[in-house]
């Protein structure tokens, strides 16, 4: 990840790379954003009217390049649009500061450091600012070919023009922006570096978690992704729990051994868990982790499989918040629960009519194989729910139907307590993730009705999403406070990237429930 510094430097006077300026919609065309008058003076007080004659409007996520004037230090300034200007002297919306620092830093990959001169005089800003470059320089690269240096005509890395920054060329062009200064920030203030380090611990979580999205199922797959979580517990001290095919199979945890059982590569549910010794509230989360989705029996079509190693979104989601909540010292105990299989089809696979007898001892007849996640999902909630936590949420890119009715950018929440799905929904609001409250209409249960279960894993069609959620509540305990968080849309990016949102895997969720977790560590919510 970039590393990020605070300077209360000038934006004219700081040697780099590149400078980042605001531009943001006025009145009478853009107008250049605080943080940005050392270049505006530079430019003899015409940056707006030069960026203007280029065809900058100030629209959020432009970027507009231009070579640096004398007087400044850095070779290049880069304007980023923050969309409409506040009215008169109001601070700009976090989300739109975040989203452009996002784009700037994507704009700058290859760069080895760039300073960042948007408005970010408060806490709030400054860590939006922070947050969104982190976020936008991300790129994974762990796949890419390596440039053989011995080849003919090769050339070494960072030997372009030195120029007035001192810093070389563009380098690699695939790496991510090294470093990131945010300058008319306080280095030394306790307010300002608490909100740079937690957004430090937020962006590389985030970005934990895009790691495991984006990771192909060859490499990734139930056991490999439980190691991945026994060596991060061991860095940041938490305690973890794996139980293999046969613990799954002693324990009778029916729904993860049913969606896994057609795999070479057998499941797991993996306990992940935060303490602190001052808590009072403790939070589970649970993360529905396939690890490729084929369907099963019931196959997908053509053209819906390539993008199926995300189907463990939510587990790395989990993941990464149990372990930001531990690097962030919060006065709360987070339990995550990993349901980790891979949905083939085999010779041992579920078939369509099998039935299937759950943790909770429930019976559910299957009737689609390709709704799996909510048979993991089931058994793992059941078992968080055995340790009586003051909340539980699970997360999973779980049904088709939430992205036809919300979109590629929201998600769904759905709750068993109107007031805890408000809380969760304003904490993924104030962490700039858009989410949508959606009810459970208990009509719809009638439609999992089974002539010889308990329940079926499908209901009617109309609603799909609502339907899993209802599935999902069956499994919950009485009087335990639940919230489920379908993120089948904003999880995984398959357009072009945008703002502080990558090509790809996404780490959706992840700044959701870690501000859920302070929010309960505070206790506002639960």
């Amino acid at each position: 990840m970039s590393a990020l510094t605070l300077s209360s430097s000038s934006a004219a006077t700081l040697r780099a790379d590149a400078v980042v300026v605001g531009v943001a919609k006025g009145p009478d065309g853009p107008v250049v954003a605080p943080g940005g008058e050392p270049l505006d003076q530079a430019f003899g007080g015409s940056l707006a009217g030069v960026l203007e004659t280029l065809g900058a409007s100030g629209g959020e996520g432009e970027v507009t390049k231009l070579p640096a004037p004398d007087g400044v230090k850095a070779d290049l300034v880069l304007a980023v649009g923050l969309g409409d200007a506040p009215e008169g002297d109001g601070p700009y919306d976090p989300e739109a500061l975040r989203r452009a620092a996002g784009a700037a830093a994507r704009a700058l990959a290859g760069r080895k450091k760039a300073g960042f001169a948007l408005p970010a005089g408060d806490e709030a800003s400054l860590a939006a600012v922070c947050e969104g470059a982190l976020l936008g320089a991300y790129s994974f690269t762990e796949y890419r070919g390596k440039e053989d240096k011995n080849a003919k005509g090769s050339k070494s890395a960072g030997k372009g023009r030195g120029g007035k920054g001192g810093k070389g060329g563009d380098g690699d062009r695939n790496a991510p922006l090294a470093e990131v200064t945010v300058l008319g920030a306080k280095p030394r203030d306790k307010a300002h570096k608490a909100a740079a380090e937690r957004a430090e611990v937020l962006a590389a979580e985030v970005n934990r978690a895009r790691d495991l999205v984006n990771t192909p199922s060859n490499d990734l797959f139930p056991k490999s992704f439980a190691a991945a979580v026994q060596s991060a517990a061991k860095e940041h001290g938490l305690t973890v729990e794996v139980l293999d095919e046969k613990a799954l199979a002693k324990g009778g945890y029916g729904g993860i051994l049913g969606v896994g059982q057609g795999s070479a590569n057998p499941p797991r549910l993996v306990r992940l868990s935060y303490t602190h010794s001052k808590a009072k509230k403790t939070l589970a989360l649970v993360g529905k982790g396939i690890t490729y989705d084929s369907g099963g029996i019931s196959l997908k079509p053509a053209g819906h499989n390539e993008t199926m190693k995300c189907d463990m979104s939510g587990a790395a989601a989990v993941f990464a918040a149990v372990v930001a909540a531990a690097r962030l010292g919060l006065r709360v105990n987070v339990t995550g629960w990993l349901a980790l299989a891979e949905n083939m089809p085999s010779g041992t696979a579920t078939r369509p009519g099998d039935v299937l007898t759950m943790y909770s001892g429930k019976t559910v007849e299957v009737l689609n194989t390709d709704a799996e996640g909510r048979l993991v999902l089931a058994d793992a909630l059941t078992r968080a729910c055995e340790e009586k936590p003051d909340a539980v949420v699970d997360v999973a890119t779980l049904t088709g139907a939430m992205m036809l009715a919300l979109g590629n950018r929201t998600f769904g929440v759905m709750a068993n307590d109107d007031a805890f799905r408000t809380a969760v929904h304003d904490s993924a609001t104030e962490a700039g993730e858009p989410s949508w409250p959606m009810p459970l209409p208990g009509h719809l249960r009638k439609g999992m009705d089974s002539p010889i279960a308990d329940i079926a894993n499908m209901g009617e069609r109309m609603g799909g999403g609502l339907v899993a959620g209802l599935f999902l509540k069956e499994f919950v305990a009485e009087g335990t406070t639940w919230a489920h968080l379908d993120i089948a849309g904003p999880a995984f990016n398959e357009s072009g990237p945008f703002g502080y949102t990558p090509k790809g895997g996404t780490g959706c969720a992840v700044r959701t429930l870690v501000r859920l977790a302070e929010r309960a560590a505070a206790g506002d919510v639960v």
